[in-house]
This record gives structure tokens, sequence and C-alpha cells, in this order.
């Protein structure tokens, strides 16, 4: 009978069924908690707590139906031994406040307090409780037949609700959750490398439009101008590839490969047949083409230079495979380019005096600003869509927060702006456009 059992052994009985009921209930939650990705890495690395967390979570009906057996069980039971001890003690006031209590007891002991450790603590809970549980799986029978007999009803239930149980998520990410995820990593990742993560990312919604040299601005050779003029232009123009053409850029011929006369004759006594059987075949790009195919199709391709033409076939501009790690990585070419001598800090008036016609988003990556960049490719296109109007000298105004103000113009285009960065001293007279 009960009134045999010492009251402190039924204690002890009943401590020991809540403290299987906490680790029901506290690995239940750590294993649905774990972070799917760091559970793969680590079970590719060895971590046998891993491996076997990750077993078990391949079919998730098995693992809660055999936690909530368990739990279940441990639970009646305590409440069972509650309820006679309240019965043999107290009667029927003892069996109401045994019910309370046990309630009370199972809530704090049982649930709340092991759930809430195993969500801020996974792998502490998680990684024993997966030892455990595969033990009681595969050495135990008639806990696996239990469990497999709770299952089949249960799966039969679910497959009426048009549910597999063995169809679990693939944990697949879009690339607006990886940002998410990259944002949220913080200090867990270096600077620079979150920066070059992001960049990758981003590396669909952007254009060889956005990174293009436009067609004004490329270097070349015309192969008809006066010879003397063509080998000064290769001497001087910096660049180790120079387009090719005939009297413009649309009527393009190839790619002339600079270091490549190194292994030729020297430049005083190049001839145009030897630079013409130099030249590479042009390679083209329709505009429009975001940068993460165009970087796959450099490497098909085996090119590093490419022609961006639009429906016409007519060509807007020249990029490159280094425009376009650049925009993976920063500057890193010793080339010229559009973000160096185009732009130089003003000591006396402050700010920086750039040329208008520098690519937005060459300046952005190269003083770390945050000019807008969903709207013309240029500076000068910039501020002629916000003010609808060819500005006049010293004409003012405000893009992102960035203070600008005309210092020169010529004709229909803007040449020369002052940028003053958000928080920098407001200048004597600047208006806002």
């Amino acid at each position: 009978m009960i009134e045999d059992i010492p009251l402190p052994v039924l204690l002890g009985l009943l401590a020991a069924l809540l403290l299987c009921s906490a680790f029901f209930s506290g690995t239940e939650t750590a294993l649905m908690s774990l972070n799917r990705y760091r559970l793969r890495h680590l079970a590719s690395t060895g971590h046998r707590g891993a491996r076997l967390a990750e077993s078990l979570l391949k079919r998730p009906d098995k693992l809660i139906g055999l936690i909530l057996f368990g739990n279940n069980l441990v639970q009646n039971a305590a409440a069972a031994v509650v309820t006679l001890a309240a019965v043999e003690f107290g009667g029927t006031t003892g069996v109401v406040i045994g019910t309370i209590a046990i309630t009370f007891l199972i809530l704090i002991f049982g649930e709340l307090t092991p759930k809430t450790f195993g969500a801020v603590n996974p792998e502490r809970l998680a990684f024993p409780g997966a030892y455990v549980y595969h033990a009681l799986l595969r050495f135990l029978p008639p806990v696996a037949w239990s469990v497999s007999l709770v299952g089949f009803f249960s799966n039969g239930i679910l497959r009426l609700l048009g549910v597999r149980a063995d169809q679990t998520d693939a944990h697949h990410l879009s690339i607006e959750e990886l940002r998410t995820l990259l944002a949220e990593s913080g200090a867990l990742l270096p600077r620079k490398r979150h920066e070059i993560m992001m960049r990758v990312l981003e590396l669909g919604e952007i254009t060889v439009d956005d990174i293009m040299i436009p067609q004004n601005e490329v270097v070349g050779i015309d192969l008809d101008d006066d010879w003397a003029h063509v080998l000064d232009v290769i001497r001087s123009s910096g660049y180790t590839r120079l387009p090719a053409y005939r009297e413009s850029i649309d009527n393009v011929v190839g790619i002339l490969h600079v270091k490549r006369l190194l292994q030729h004759a020297a430049l005083d006594h190049l001839t145009r047949q030897t630079l013409e059987g130099l030249l590479d075949e042009p390679y083209f790009v329709p505009e429009g083409t975001p940068l993460n195919k165009q970087l796959v199709q450099f490497q098909r391709a085996r090119q590093r230079t490419a022609f961006v033409v639009d429906e016409y076939g007519d060509i807007q501009g020249i990029v490159t495979l280094e425009d376009l790690l650049e925009e993976i990585v920063g500057e890193f070419t010793s080339e010229p380019d559009a973000g160096g001598s185009d732009l130089q800090r003003d000591e006396v008036a402050g700010g920086f005096i750039v040329d208008a016609g520098t690519n937005v988003r060459v300046l952005n990556r190269t003083m770390n600003w945050r000019l807008p960049t969903d709207g013309p490719k240029t500076l000068n296109g910039l501020i002629l869509e916000k003010l609808e109007t060819i500005p006049r000298k010293g004409t003012g105004l405000v893009l992102n927060d960035y203070r600008i103000e005309i210092l020169q113009t010529s004709g229909n285009v803007v040449e020369k702006v002052r940028i003053r960065e958000p928080g920098s001293a407001q200048p004597r007279a600047v208006a806002s456009g």
C-alpha cells in the first residue's frame, strides 16, 4: 500500500520523474532550435553528437513521437504518484491540492524552465540528448515499437492532410535571407570579409551598364589615324588593353594587348600590319546583363574585356573583368580609374572637387559614399535628373544628405562640382534643389 512507502521515497520518486520530464522537454526544444547550417558543419567535421542529432532530425516524426511518448509517460506517472499520496494522506481535499501542486510543478520544472534553457543553449542539451534518444531507439525494442505504433496512426492522419513526414524542409536560403544572415553575423565576420560577401550577393542587382566605361571616355587606337599619334596613344595610355577601331569606336576591329608588343619589335619598329596582326577579336555583351552572369560569361569565353552594345548593336561602353572584380573586393588595379584624378580634396572651402562625369557607383566605392545608384550612372546625370534643368554655377542641391554645389558647366552638361559629406560644415550660400 502507498502508506507503507516512506514520504522521502515518494518525494524522491517525484523528483526523478520531474527530472525526466525536464530532460524530454528541454531536449525537444533544443533539438528543434539547432542552427541547421552549424549542425551540418559540425557533423561534417566528425562531431559525434551533431551527427546523431542530424540523423534524428531527418525523421522528425519518430523523434517527436519518442519525446512525447517518454514525456507523457513520466508526467502521468508523476501525477499518479501525487494523486495516490494525496488520497492516503489528505483524502478528497488532498487530491485537489495535489492536482494543483503537480500542475505547477510540471509547468515550472518539467516544461517552462527546461524549454527556455534549451532554446537559449540548444547545443548543450541537444547533443547529449541525441545520444540518449539514439540508444532508446536502437537498444530498447519496446520503446521503438511503441513509437512506431504511435507514428503509424499519426502519419496516417498527416497523409489525409496531404503531408508526408519523410519530406522535411531542405532549408534552402534565398538571396534576401542570406543578406539577413550576413547582416546579423555582426562581429563574427571581419568587416572586409563581410563587405565582400555582401557585394557578391548584390552582383545580380548590378548590370554591366553600371560599371562600364562610357563610350565617350574610352581610350583606344584609331587605325586610320596618323601613325605617330597611334604610337603616342600606346605609350601614354597606361592601359594594358586598348580597343582598336577605324574612325569611331562603333567600327571596332579588335583588342590590342599592349604587353604583347614586348614579345615583338620595339614600338619604333612597329608597323600597322604587325599591329593589326596582334589584335584579338572583339567580344560583345548586351546592355543590362547582370554582373553575376557576366562573370560566368567572362570565364566561359576566356575573355577579360567586353564591348557593351544596345539593341541596335551600337557600342555603349567597355566593361572589363577588373572592373567587375573591383565591385567585389574594392579598388586594386594600378591602371587609371574614374575615381582617382577626377576627385580632389578642397582644403580651402572644404569638401571634394569632383568631375561630374564620374560614375556614381565608382565614386561610392572609392569614397565609401552613399549617393543614389538606382538612376543615372554618372554624377552629371544624377544632378540633371534631380534639378530637371541645366544648372548655373553656384546652384546647390542635396542628394542623400550629400550637399552638392555646381562649380562649372559647359553647354548642356555639368563638368565640376563640390561635394560635402553629411555632417560637414555648412557652406555659406548653397541653394537647395
